[in-house]
Parts: structure tokens; C-alpha cells; sequence
């Protein structure tokens, strides 16, 4: 050392915590009530509580969070509740005496619970024959603490007041309530969306028969997900996937394998009929698919991670479980609870997954199965052409309300008779409509290019007029059938075409129009008598109408660079 450097006096440091920390990891962190109501659920199923009781009072602007878990003495409140950061795991346990892995992993979480109250007072007490030991944390008292940079051990907590146990602590053995006044902004929310919210958010409370969360004293369950539920349509299971929610669907349409994965993960997703049954109703909130560690919420809505702007993302909700990514002292999750660390390699693993092979086969399936229940798919999947699509939706809707009188075994029969023929009754309104526009295009051609009648098409005409008047007298039809009476519209494509070409045949060659119109004529025939094609007949047909607008194309052409001509001749005179 420099004889000019100061020699250190070997005088010891340490760190000093201020209580604004408080600030920032608590009360500022925390946004979301749910979250704040899960920390304290989540201490709960740490304490072995097989019951977790939650409260109400609006108008008293009071709830509580009661448990009946192990409870805490006086040095263990002291020592492990209220130390920020102490963990159970830090010790080396990953578990409770009864075998769960603990929820809890930084020590943090407690702090959320003043974000949503005036004042927080705990109660808790290992036996039935021990006191209560606690102590109140009022918000304004820690702002004034804050203000004046107090540390920690210079903030008491105050005594708690012995009447807010009344009505709680009734058959309480052991275990810790939570009492929060002034809550008015957090008991804004219903208690129906308090409910939806936490069945979703806390997979074990559902299925889990020991452990139940009452709110206002009845119990959280799979009713409380009905909604969502009873319109969930289709389920991709992954790896064989089954439990009590999972079986729960009560009109569920189809179930499906999701794609095979060597991650070591469970769970679904679903879809729903419509995108409205996923909202939850008096929030800006909807059920999404959300990843799950050992029962608990850890992210929602992991595919906003993944945006793909597909239709069906407005229909999809689901749950992953990943409980290998809570690792003893490594865990992924975020000081807020609220969501995964970004570069987390089993979650960047699952997200791959679900990129990569999950996802794509939602997007493509649903598209699949929507159509054959008979709903609109997806318009952006390109296994359907568009025309194809509007011709299901056609079918779809003309079976609806041909059928909707017929009930009971009847309509079964009547379901499975349509069932048979819809992929050809789509295939003919389809073919009908290219029919309909194909001839009509030629007549508008022969009126654009002021092409006279033939007079073979002319008595080709007279004829199917003559045997429409005798058809309309016998049925007794007084009125006009027709919209124009136009001679050409009595005429079929092989008139049509010798019309529109000039005749049969050019130098001793079929002109195309006409070749294209006699091999059309039997296909069409079957069609416009509501006949069923073979495969085979309907790829001719659907020849034959691209030859027929090809040959229109042209043919319009050829009458320009003939109009052009005549044009440039006579400029030249």
C-alpha cells in the first residue's frame, strides 16, 4: 500500500433497508386485487389451512381472510411474517409437513397485502388454548415512517383491537385471520366476479378436496366456471390431460390429443362458442390461457406472447400446467407474482412448443371442426376458398331453418339424412351460382357486343318459351315469371356459345366456347336437377366453368383489339 493512502480503521458496514422499500414492493407493486387476494390464499395453503374463509362487509368497507392452517407464535410472527424475504425454502424445505410444495418462494408476497386497504390487522395463534398475537399496520401511520425515513425497527406495529375478532374467531382453533378496513376501492368488485376470478386463478381449490376456498361462506367450485364451461365447444388435451374441470364441459362438441411434447407438462385448451362467453362479466377481465406451477396462476394469458391475429384467438382460453419450472431456490417468477421471467429456459421452452406445434394445430382444427358443427370457421384459413366458405354457411343456414320444427328421434333421422348429403349440397350451390353467373355473363357478352340472334337460336328460344306458357297455364300462374323478357335467357350454353363464336366451328375446328359448352351439359344437367356428383364429375364441372370465364376474357379482349382497329383504319382515312 502507498505510504499516501489512508490506512482503513477496520471499522464494519452494513446494508440499511428504508421503509419506502415497502413502497415499491408492496403497495405500488401490486395491481391487481385477485393477485392481492392470492398472496394471502397462497400463505394460506403454505400453513397446511385445508379451509380458506373470505369475507365481505361493503358497507362496512371491511373484508377478512381467515385460515385454519398452522398459525404462528409470537416469534414466528415476528421472525418469519414479518421478515421481508424469509422464505421457508431458504432452509432447504420445498414442502409442507403434509406433502404440498410451498406456493410462497421470495418472501415478498406479504406486502401486497397492503395495497388494497387503510389497515391491515393479523390475527394468528398456533392452538386453541393460545392467544391471539398480531399487530395492525395502518397505511397512514407507514406513510408517516416513510416520510420521516424511519428503519425498520423504528416502526411498531399497533396493537390489534380485540373487536374485529368478533364473529371470526368462532371455532377457530388455530390458523391466522386477516382483517382489512377501508377497502372501499377493492369491494367495488362483485363477489359473482370474485368468485369466477379466483376458480380460474387457483386450479387446486377447484379439484383439490383438501383445500376449499368459501367466499361469503359458500364454498369456490366448478360451478362458479358454468358460464365458461357450458359453451366451451372443443378441448385439446395435452398428455392425456384429465381432471375435474377438464370433465366438466356439458356440451362439449369434440376432444382432441394436442400435439405430442417431451416437455413435462399437462393441462387444455378449449374454445367457446362465442367470443363473449369468455369475458367475465362487470370487468374488463376474460378468461385466456394461463400457466399454472403447482396449482397456482403463475402467467395469464401466455399467448399474448404469441400473437398471431387469428380469429380463433378470440375464442380460446385454457390452462398449462408446468410444475417442474418451480425450482428450489431458482424460481422463475416475478417480484409481483403477476408473471415469469422473460429468459426462463422452461418457459421459453413451453412457448416454442406452443409456437411451434400447439397452436398452429388450434388454429387449423378449429377451423375444421367449426364447419362441421356447422358454424363459421376461420375466413383467413386458406383450406377453404372464400366462395367455398360463403356456400357452407348457405347450406348451414337452410338446413337450420328447414329442420328447426322437426324434434325428438325424428330430427336425429332428419340430421343424419342431411349429415349425408351437405359436402354435396355445398358443392352444388356452389356450382348452381357458377352455373347462374357463367350463362348470364355469355347473354350480357352478346348484349355488350350487340351479337344478332342466329336463327336456329332464335327458334331454339320460341321453342322454350312456348313450353313456359304452356307449363304457366297449367299451373294456373297469372302473373310474370320472368324479370326481362329477353329471348336469350330461354337459351342454354350451347346456344349460347354458337351464338357468342360465330358458329360450331372455324375451319373445321370446335371453337372453344362450344367444345367447353357440350361437355358441360351433362354436369350441369345432374346439378340443376339437384343431383349428387361424383368426384370425378364435379372436377369436370369445375373445368368447364374456368374454361367458361377464360373464354369470356378473351373473347372480350378480342372484341377491343377488333374495336381498336377499326378505330386506327379509320383515323388513317
Amino acid at each position: 500500500m502507498a505510504e499516501d493512502q489512508p490506512v482503513l480503521d477496520g471499522e464494519k458496514f452494513h446494508f440499511a433497508i428504508s421503509l419506502s422499500v415497502l413502497n415499491h414492493l408492496g403497495r405500488n407493486l401490486y395491481r391487481n386485487f385477485i393477485t392481492v387476494l392470492g398472496e394471502a390464499i397462497s400463505n394460506s395453503w403454505d400453513a397446511d389451512a385445508k379451509n380458506v374463509w373470505i369475507s365481505f362487509d361493503k358497507d362496512a368497507d371491511v373484508f377478512f381472510v381467515k385460515d385454519d392452517g398452522i398459525g404462528m407464535d409470537a416469534e414466528q410472527f415476528q421472525k418469519h411474517f414479518l421478515k421481508i424475504g424469509y422464505s421457508k425454502r431458504k432452509d432447504g424445505i420445498s414442502n409442507t409437513d403434509t406433502g404440498r410444495p410451498f406456493i410462497g418462494a421470495k418472501g415478498i408476497g406479504k406486502l401486497a397485502l397492503l395495497s388494497c386497504a387503510q389497515k391491515i390487522t393479523v390475527f394468528t395463534r398456533k392452538t386453541s388454548d393460545a392467544g391471539y398475537v398480531g399487530g395492525t399496520i395502518d397505511n397512514s401511520g407507514l406513510d408517516e415512517a416513510i416520510h420521516d425515513d424511519l428503519e425498520p425497527d423504528d416502526y411498531i406495529l399497533e396493537d390489534p383491537e380485540g373487536k374485529l375478532l368478533e364473529g371470526k374467531a368462532d371455532g377457530h382453533e388455530r390458523g391466522t385471520i386477516i382483517v382489512f378496513e377501508g377497502a372501499r376501492d377493492v369491494l367495488r368488485t362483485s363477489e359473482e366476479q370474485i368468485r369466477k376470478l379466483l376458480a380460474l386463478s387457483f386450479h387446486f381449490s377447484l379439484i383439490d378436496e383438501d383445500f376449499t376456498i368459501h367466499v361469503n361462506g359458500i364454498p369456490i367450485s366448478i360451478d362458479d366456471l358454468k358460464s365458461l364451461t357450458e359453451h366451451t365447444q372443443f378441448v385439446w388435451k395435452i398428455n392425456s390431460y384429465d381432471d375435474a374441470f377438464a370433465s366438466s364441459f356439458t356440451n362439449l362438441k369434440e376432444q382432441v390429443d394436442a400435439p405430442a411434447t417431451d416437455l413435462p407438462i399437462s393441462g387444455f385448451l378449449a374454445t367457446v362458442e362465442k367470443p363473449s362467453h369468455l369475458n367475465i362479466r362487470g370487468t374488463d377481465q376474460r378468461a385466456t390461457v394461463d400457466l399454472f406451477v403447482n396449482g397456482r396462476l403463475r402467467e395469464k394469458n401466455i399467448l399474448s406472447h404469441l400473437p398471431s391475429q387469428r380469429i380463433v384467438e378470440s375464442y380460446v382460453y385454457g390452462q398449462i400446467h408446468f410444475n417442474a419450472m418451480d425450482k428450489d431456490g431458482d424460481t422463475p417468477f416475478t417480484s409481483s407474482r403477476e408473471g415469469i421471467v422473460a429468459n426462463d429456459e422452461n418457459f421459453l421452452a413451453l412457448l416454442e412448443y406452443m409456437r411451434a406445434k400447439l397452436f398452429p394445430d388450434v388454429i387449423e382444427r378449429w377451423d375444421e371442426l367449426r364447419i362441421k358443427h356447422r358454424q363459421g370457421g376461420d375466413d383467413e384459413n386458406p383450406r377453404l376458398t372464400v366462395k367455398q366458405r360463403r356456400a357452407v354457411g348457405l347450406v348451414d343456414a337452410a338446413e337450420e331453418e328447414m329442420t328447426d320444427k322437426i324434434v325428438g328421434d325424428q330430427k336425429k333421422i332428419v340430421d343424419g339424412w342431411v349429415e349425408d348429403i351437405r359436402a354435396d349440397a355445398t358443392f352444388n350451390v356452389e356450382a348452381y351460382a357458377d352455373c347462374f353467373l357463367s350463362e348470364n355473363l355469355v347473354r350480357k357478352y352478346l348484349v355488350h357486343a350487340a351479337v344478332p340472334m342466329s336463327e336456329p337460336a332464335q327458334k331454339e328460344a320460341d321453342k322454350w318459351k312456348d313450353n313456359e306458357a304452356t307449363a304457366l297455364s297449367e299451373a294456373n300462374i297469372n302473373f310474370d315469371l320472368r324479370r326481362d323478357v329477353n329471348d336469350l335467357s330461354y337459351l342454354g350454353m350451347r346456344e349460347l356459345a354458337i351464338n357468342a363464336e360465330g358458329g360450331k366451328a372455324k375451319e373445321g375446328v370446335l371453337t372453344p366456347l362450344y367444345q367447353t359448352s357440350i361437355s358441360f351439359k351433362p354436369a350441369r344437367d345432374a346439378v340443376g336437377h339437384t343431383g349428387l356428383l361424383t368426384l370425378t364429375a364435379k372436377n369436370h364441372l369445375n373445368v368447364a366453368f374456368e374454361n367458361i370465364k377464360g373464354r369470356i376474357v378473351a373473347m372480350l379482349q378480342e372484341m377491343n383489339a377488333d374495336g381498336a382497329t377499326e378505330t386506327l383504319k379509320e383515323e388513317q382515312a
